[in-house]
């Protein structure tokens, strides 16, 4: 299992671009959604971090973050806009055991290959606290393609997602469909899920 390398190198390539584009986005409903259901001091891995907008907005209202994001770029950028401690790694990094409260995975996952997927939800289970909670955002759509950047996505549909989450011992606790303007300049559909780590009898 790798991180698809050209689509890390145009992160790296271009994220002051994709900041610019995202923008501090703290009134995110899906952000506080998220939020609310975690206690101060609670632990999140914000998992693609991006420029650490989020991690930022997770510090500033009591939580404790670890940002990760593949592109060492994007790392570069989140620590010094925010002094956060952002770590580069890969999807297939992820190695914790009981650990996290939550995992804020905000349209990062698209980019982890179809075969891949799977593992990585059971890694991120695994990496969870009992009844830790989920926050898994990608774009909806059938199979794969690359965008007009070269970055490499992995689309599904709400069912197939479903299904996924609950074959990896999670509870699917909410859903939402809109359409979004991303970096290639395209408006795509997306769906956000939050759901729950099972817990087991």
């Amino acid at each position: 299992m790798k991180d698809d390398e050209q689509t890390l190198a145009v992160y790296d390539a271009q994220s002051k671009d994709y900041a610019a584009l995202m923008g501090e986005q703290k009134a995110d409903p899906h952000l506080q959604r998220f939020i609310q259901q975690l206690n101060a001091g609670d632990l999140v891995l914000d998992l693609g971090c991006g420029p650490a907008y989020s991690s930022a907005t997770f510090r500033e209202q009591g939580l404790r973050v670890d940002p990760v994001d593949g592109s060492v770029e994007m790392v570069k950028l989140a620590n010094k806009q925010y002094a956060i401690g952002a770590r580069q790694a890969n999807f297939s990094d992820i190695g914790a055991v009981d650990l996290y409260h939550g995992v804020w995975a905000n349209f990062s996952l698209l980019h982890a290959r179809a075969q891949d997927f799977p593992h990585i939800l059971v890694a991120l289970h695994r990496g969870l606290l009992a009844a830790g909670l989920l926050h898994l955002g990608m774009k909806r759509g059938v199979g794969s393609k690359r965008d007009k950047l070269n970055r490499y996505y992995s689309y599904y549909s709400e069912e197939q997602l479903q299904a996924h989450l609950d074959r990896a011992d999670f509870d699917v606790l909410h859903v939402e469909l809109g359409e979004g303007l991303g970096l290639a300049g395209d408006v795509e559909p997306w769906i956000v899920l939050q759901a729950r780590a099972r817990v087991s009898s």
